[in-house]
């Protein structure tokens, strides 16, 4: 809003100072060259600070530049290793979950391989379920559950068909 404020001063100080000696256009043209040389001047500032932060064009420096742009690494840097950190953090909650999940499985897994055993040794047991003892045996059970799925070799299945 201020710089509309500004242009429009400019634009009527123009006109009231020429006494027509000088048109809108010609006005205009010296604005825009006037801010096409601010705009190149900043650009150039921006390429040199990107040269500096990337480590080039140093010796142009003086110790005082130097010393802040060393400031100004050093905020980046750390604000890198904050964002890794959190990262890291996450990850690690992430992983703890993960791992509670899956000792979690295991005790049911193993409650299950329990129950079976029981069965067996109270002679309730047919033929599947002694081949579901045998995988088991093998640790099968655990070794799948850590693999992450429900899937069976073919082999396995045709043993564990219920009649």
């Amino acid at each position: 809003m201020y710089q509309h404020k500004k242009h429009i001063e400019r634009y009527k100080k123009a006109c009231s100072d020429s006494s027509g000696s000088t048109s809108i256009t010609e006005i205009n043209a010296q604005y825009y060259q006037q801010e096409s040389a601010k705009l190149r001047q900043q650009i150039q500032m921006l390429q040199n600070s990107n040269r500096h932060l990337m480590g080039d064009a140093l010796s142009t420096l003086s110790v005082k530049e130097l010393k802040q742009l060393e400031n100004r690494l050093e905020r980046g840097i750390n604000r890198i290793r904050s964002k890794k950190h959190e990262m890291l953090l996450a990850e690690i909650e992430y992983l703890q979950k993960k791992e509670i999940e899956l000792e979690n499985e295991n005790v049911c897994l193993r409650t299950k391989i329990s129950e079976v055993e029981r069965l067996q040794q109270a002679n309730m047991v047919g033929p599947e379920l002694n081949a579901i003892q045998a995988l088991a045996s093998r640790n099968f059970f655990s070794q799948n559950m850590m693999e992450g799925g429900a899937t069976y070799p073919q082999q396995d299945k045709k043993i564990l068909h219920i009649g």
